[in-house]
C-alpha cells in the first residue's frame, strides 16, 4: 500500500505549492488511520530536502515517486521510492530518510545504533540496514518484483547529520557490510545522492514499477526458499526423529487443507521440556515456505527467536530471514487470513494484551488464529512463569471454535533433554512439589544431577564443561536486581553472595544471543533469556524465593528482585483476591525453577542460598541414586541367572 504516489514533476509541483503534506495526510488518514504530529513535521522537513535533490533535469520528469509504502505482512513503511529504468532494466531506488543529528555505535549486536528518537536515547537499526532490509523484503515476497526483474537500489539520507571524519560512529567498520549494500548520504551530500539516483533512474516509467510493486501477489521467492533449505540442510541441530516427524507431516497436511478447503485449521502440540518443539517448529517454517506459503515463526520471548534465527542462518546475513521471526504482539491489526501459516513456539508465554503497557489488542491467541489460515501452537502449560502468561489449551480451543476452525491436538513425547529421561522430568516435578509422580525416588538414565555447597565450585565445573563445545551455562532465579547502571558492564556484579566471595553479572544487554555467545558463560542467565533453549549442562543458582521449611518446599514472592516484572500486579491482586494471588505466585516460582532445572540435556548442577533446601535436594537425590543402584544390581543378578 502506497500513501502518496506521483511523477517526479507532480511531486516537485506539490512541494513548491505546499500541497504535498496535505495530500499525504489525507491519503494517510484514508488508508492507514490517524496520523501524529511528529510524522507531519518530519515529512514537511524531509521532503524539502528531497525537492532539492530531485530538482535536476537529468532525473526524468516522468519517473515515479512514492512516499510511505507499507510492506505487506509487516509494520514497516518505506519512506521514499523513485521508479524508472536503467537502460532496459526496471529500477526502483529506495531511500530511508532520517532527521538524526547524532548516533552512538553499538558493538556486539548486528546493525544496531543508539540515537535520540522522541527525546529518548534508544537502540534502533542502522539506516543502511533498514533500507537494505526493505529492499530484501520486497525482493523476497513480491511476485511482480521477482517476475518482472525489478532491480532495487536502497540507500539512506540523513540530511541533518554532520560527518565527523574517520572515526564517525555512523560509518564505523562494524556497519560496513550494510553501508556497501545501501550507501548512506549525510548533510552536504545531496549531490552524491542525486548522482546515485541518476545512475539507476535514466528513463522514466510513469509510475509503472510502483504500480507493479503495490499490486504484486505476495509469495516467498525461490531465492528465499533456496536460502532456507541450504541453512537447514546438514545442520544437525534441526534433524527430526520419531514423533516429531509424525507431527511434521500432519502440520504440512493441515496447512494444505486450510488452503484447499478455505477452512481455518488450528494444531495444538503439547510437550514437556526437551521434546523438540522448537526444532519441529523451525522445520515446519522452512517446509511451508518452500511450498510457497507466507509463514512466520512467533514467540513472546525474544531469546528463542534470536537464537534459532542465528543458528539457522549461520553464514547468512541478518535480514535474509529476519521477517520470518516475529514477536507475539505483531498481529493486532492483521486482516483476516492475511498469512498462510503462523507457527507459535512457547505458546504458554502468550499474553492477552500486547504493547509495552499491555494496552493494545484483545488477545494474542485470538489475533494469531484470526490472522492465519493455519496456526500451530507448541505449548507446555507447566512453563507459565509470569502473571501475564495466558497461553492455554482451553483458550486456544475457545478461539478456534469462535472462528469455526478445525482443531487438532497432538503430543510430543520423544526426549532430547535430560539424557532422554522422562524420569528426571517427573522427579523434578515431585521434588519441587509441583505434582506427585511415580518418580518420587527414581531419576532413571544417566543424568548428572549435583548439589553444590559452594557456588564458586559450581561455576568452575560449568566453565570447564563449556570448554568442550560452548554448550554449558549458569542461570539463576530472579532474586537479584538487574541494575540498569551495569547492564552493559561485565565488571558490574548483580549477583553477590558475600559468604562465598561470589560475584556474577546478569547477562549483558549488548547482545541478543547470550545462550550461544563465546564468553557468556561468565554471565548468569535468567528465566527470560533461557526459556525455550537448551544446553548440555546447566548450573542453577536457587535464591531465597524457594526454601525448605517444616518438611515442605515453600515459595516466597517477596524475595524476588524489584527489577523482575514476572509478578508485576501481584500486590494489587493480593488486595483483591489474596488466595488466588498467592496460589499464582507459588505456581510461577515453582514453574520458574522447574524450567531452569530442565535446560540441561546431560546434567543440572544446583546451588541453594537456603541450606535446608540444599540438604533436602541431596537427600532426595541420594534416595533416587540408591534406588537406581539396587535396580541395576537386581538386573545384573537376573542376567547372571539366565546364563545358567
Amino acid at each position: 500500500m502506497i500513501v502518496y504516489e506521483a511523477t517526479k514533476s507532480e511531486f516537485l509541483n506539490d512541494v513548491f505549492h505546499d500541497e504535498l503534506v496535505n495530500n499525504i495526510c489525507r491519503n494517510y488518514n484514508a488508508k492507514i488511520g490517524r496520523i501524529n504530529e511528529r510524522e507531519v513535521r518530519a515529512w514537511d522537513n524531509s521532503m524539502q530536502y528531497m525537492y532539492r535533490v530531485l530538482s535536476d533535469h537529468e532525473i526524468p520528469a516522468d519517473a515515479g515517486v512514492a512516499i510511505e509504502f507499507k510492506i505487506p505482512y509487516t509494520s514497516k513503511r518505506v519512506d521514499f521510492l523513485i521508479s524508472g529504468k536503467q537502460g532496459e532494466k526496471n529500477s526502483v531506488v529506495i531511500i530511508e530518510l532520517k532527521q538524526w543529528k547524532s548516533v552512538e555505535k553499538i558493538s556486539g549486536k548486528e546493525a544496531i545504533v543508539k540515537t535520540v528518537i522522541n527525546r529518548n536515547l534508544v537502540e534502533t537499526t542502522h539506516p543502511s540496514y533498514q533500507a537494505w532490509s526493505y529492499a530484501s523484503l520486497i525482493k523476497d515476497y513480491n511476485e511482480n518484483a521477482q517476475n518482472d526483474e525489478i532491480h532495487l537500489y536502497p540507500c539512506a539520507y540523513l540530511h541533518n547529520y554532520i560527518y565527523q571524519g574517520d572515526y564517525d560512529p555512523l560509518t564505523d567498520k562494524v556497519y560496513r557490510y550494510y553501508i556497501e549494500q545501501a550507501p548512506v548520504f549525510l548533510k552536504g551530500q545531496a549531490k552524491q545522492l542525486r548522482d546515485f539516483i541518476k545512475k539507476y533512474i535514466q528513463y522514466g516509467d510513469n509510475k509503472e514499477n510502483l504500480y507493479k510493486i503495490e499490486n504484486g501477489r505476495i509469495r516467498p521467492s525461490k531465492s528465499l526458499q533456496d536460502s532456507l533449505n541450504s541453512m537447514l540442510k546438514g545442520n544437525p541441530e534441526f534433524v527430526m526423529i520419531d514423533d516429531q516427524k509424525v507431527i511434521f507431516e500432519q502440520a504440512i497436511y493441515l496447512a494444505k487443507e486450510a488452503l484447499r478447503t478455505n477452512t481455518k485449521q488450528v494444531l495444538v502440540v503439547t510437550g514437556g521440556p526437551g521434546t523438540g518443539k522448537s526444532v519441529l517448529a523451525i522445520n515446519i517454517l522452512v517446509e511451508l515456505t518452500k511450498q510457497h506459503m507466507v509463514c512466520q515463526y512467533v514467540t513472546k520471548n525474544a531469546a528463542p527467536r534470536n537464537i534459532y534465527a542465528t543458528k539457522l542462518k549461520r553464514d547468512f546475513r541478518k535480514g535474509v530471514i529476519d521477517n520470518l521471526f516475529k514477536g507475539s504482539g505483531s498481529y493486532i491489526d492483521a486482516s483476516l487470513d492475511e498469512f498462510d501459516a503462523i507457527i507459535v513456539d512457547e505458546a504458554h508465554r502468550l499474553n492477552e494484551k500486547s504493547g509495552m503497557f499491555s494496552n493494545l489488542g484483545e488477545n494474542q491467541m485470538k489475533e494469531i488464529i484470526h490472522a492465519s489460515k493455519f496456526s500451530i501452537f507448541f505449548i507446555d502449560e507447566r512453563q507459565r512463569v509470569t502473571l501475564k502468561d495466558a497461553g492455554s489449551i482451553g483458550e486456544i480451543k475457545k478461539f478456534a471454535s469462535e472462528f469455526g476452525a478445525n482443531l487438532t491436538i497432538m503430543n510430543l513425547e520423544s526426549q532430547f533433554r535430560c539424557n532422554g529421561s522422562d524420569g528426571y522430568l517427573a522427579w523434578i516435578d515431585d521434588v519441587l512439589q509441583i505434582r506427585e509422580t511415580a518418580n518420587a525416588d527414581y531419576i532413571g538414565g544417566q543424568y548428572d544431577f549435583r548439589v553444590f555447597d559452594n557456588p564458586n565450585i559450581l561455576r568452575e565445573e560449568i566453565e570447564n564443561l563449556n570448554k568442550v563445545n560452548n554448550k554449558s551455562r549458569i542461570v539463576a532465579g530472579y532474586c537479584w536486581n538487574w541494575d540498569k547502571v551495569g547492564k552493559s558492564n561485565p565488571d558490574y556484579y548483580d549477583i553477590v553472595l558475600p559468604e562465598f566471595d561470589f560475584k556474577m553479572s546478569w547477562n549483558l544487554d549488548n547482545t541478543d544471543t547470550w545462550a550461544i555467545d563465546e564468553n557468556s558463560v561468565r554471565e548468569a542467565g535468567c528465566i527470560h533469556t533461557c526459556q525455550g533453549l537448551e544446553f548440555d549442562y546447566v548450573g542453577v543458582i536457587i535464591g531465597d524465593d524457594l526454601r525448605y521449611e517444616n518438611g515442605r518446599v515453600v515459595t516466597d514472592y517477596t524475595k524476588r528482585a524489584k527489577t523482575d516484572n514476572s509478578l508485576r500486579g501481584l500486590k494489587k491482586m493480593i488486595r483483591e483476591e489474596p488466595d488466588k494471588a498467592l496460589k499464582l505466585a507459588d505456581e510461577i516460582i515453582r514453574n520458574t525453577y522447574r524450567t531452569l532445572m530442565t535446560r540441561g540435556q546431560k546434567g543440572c548442577f544446583v546451588f541453594c542460598t537456603d541450606k535446608k533446601l540444599a540438604a533436602y535436594l541431596k537427600e532426595r537425590y541420594q534416595k533416587s541414586n540408591k534406588y537406581e543402584t539396587n535396580e541395576f544390581f537386581m538386573s545384573m543378578v537376573a542376567e547372571e541367572k539366565e546364563k545358567y
